[in-house]
């Protein structure tokens, strides 16, 4: 399986986040679902510091 894209990651979240608001999500599955949106925020986080420090990175080099 390919790596995970932010673009994935946020879709996952936002599909998630759906079956919470419309109560689609039973009791047994909140608990794990709860904690898979924690590890992709964490994981889009991670991945706009990364992009962050690469843009960043570029730009003083183009100064130089």
């Amino acid at each position: 399986m390919d790596a995970l894209t932010y673009k994935e990651a946020m879709e996952e979240i936002e599909q998630i986040i759906g079956k919470l608001e419309e109560n689609k999500l039973d009791v047994d599955e909140l608990s794990e679902k709860v904690k898979r949106v924690a590890w992709l925020v964490s994981f889009c986080k991670a991945k706009l510091h990364d992009t962050e420090e690469e843009v960043e990175k570029i730009l003083r080099s183009m100064e130089e």
